[in-house]
């Protein structure tokens, strides 16, 4: 069985973001860079899946510049066994994600794709359902739980009301929940037989797909700062200040 993950390079999650002075975006220069932490647990389900004996090849692939090789590199470490690299500089939307995601589908013919739901630096959590849509497959999002079975899944996912439990046929898109898994560190040895490990490389010329977006970024600005909070000396004045004040009761 084959499987494929798309993985996205993002600000490291331990990174406080920061602005850039015209309010164009974030300042990612001189900034620790890292895998997506939803696209990580991905890679650790795959890779478990593939230990287990359920799966037999794991590929990656991503959308970025030339030092997303290094976020690669990493799933590689964990256990996965190639990659693909489209190489872009672009700031590209999800729908252009997910077509990219759908040629190298329709290329590899996986039995299945397990993403994260989101990346950590947009938060759009579209780019699978989008992928889902355009390749006519069945999907699971925000899986916390996955079964294979033959050539279907159950898969628990986390929803508003508490868990739900489905089954999908595959071919099938899947994308993971944060208590699905804890990620693996990867060791030494296994990161230098990363380094050997096929990473094909396509340029954005032979991407064969529009990448021109439809999205515009207006303005990021910094959240504004809370206020600090008040002490009061009663009940009834705690009552009085959500009523009057707050308006919340």
């Amino acid at each position: 069985m084959k499987v494929l993950i798309p993985i996205k390079r993002v600000l490291d999650y331990n990174i406080k973001a920061r602005v850039k002075s015209d309010h164009s975006g974030i300042d990612l220069d001189n900034v620790k860079m890292s895998m997506n932490p939803f696209d990580e647990i991905a890679v650790e389900e795959a890779v478990k899946l593939k230990e287990a004996g359920k799966v037999s090849e794991i590929i990656l692939m991503t959308v970025g510049p030339k030092k997303a090789i290094e976020t690669l590199r990493t799933g590689l470490a964990m256990g996965a066994d190639r990659a693909i690299h489209y190489v872009s500089d672009a700031n590209l939307e999800p729908l252009t994600i997910a077509k990219l995601i759908q040629k190298t589908a329709d290329k590899e013919s996986p039995d299945f794709i397990i993403m994260g739901k989101q990346a950590i630096d947009n938060d759009c959590n579209q780019t699978g359902q989008m992928t889902a849509a355009l390749l006519d497959w069945p999907q699971a999002t925000f899986a916390s739980e996955i079964t294979l079975k033959d050539k279907s899944a159950e898969v628990t996912r986390e929803i508003d009301g508490g868990l739900e439990t489905i089954k999908i046929n595959f071919p099938a898109i899947i994308t993971t929940d944060l208590r699905l898994n804890v990620p693996r560190y990867a060791t030494l040895p296994n990161i230098m037989k990363a380094k050997q490990k096929p990473v094909e490389e396509i340029l954005e010329a032979d991407f064969g797909v529009e990448l021109s977006s439809k999205l515009k970024i207006l303005k990021v600005e910094e959240p504004t700062e809370r206020s600090n909070g008040i002490m009061v000396k009663s009940l009834d004045e705690l009552m009085d200040k959500l009523k009057n004040e707050a308006q919340v009761i």
